[in-house]
């Protein structure tokens, strides 16, 4: 499965994630600084299956309903690493269980 990490996101995260996930960020993509609406594209055009975000306010922000991809929004009171690594587990089982298209709030 391949995900995208948001910028939001600190980038340890990444070895949370078991090996059979494909896990890349926005700033290893290249495309740091892009706005929302554009990344979002990207990252259906470049066929990541799940964008994980900080973002609370990201289905309020931008129009998801042409999209082919699965937001989870990571609900924690910061975006430290040890706030957001313990919600790693639930993201996965999330994750395995394949659900449609949408966006998915993730908290402790």
């Amino acid at each position: 499965m391949k995900l995208l990490l948001d910028e939001s996101i600190p980038v340890r995260l990444t070895d949370r994630f078991p090996k059979d996930f494909s896990v890349s960020t926005v700033a290893g993509m290249g495309w740091a600084g892009t706005k929302n609406g554009a990344l979002l594209a990207r990252i259906s055009a470049e066929g990541f299956h799940s964008f994980i975000t900080a973002d609370k306010g990201i289905e309020y922000q931008q129009n998801l309903s042409s999209l082919n991809i699965l937001i989870v929004v990571l609900v924690a009171r910061s975006n430290r690493l040890q706030e957001l690594a313990p919600l790693v587990p639930q993201v996965i089982q999330l994750l395995r269980q394949k659900p449609n298209p949408s966006v998915y709030r993730v908290s402790a």
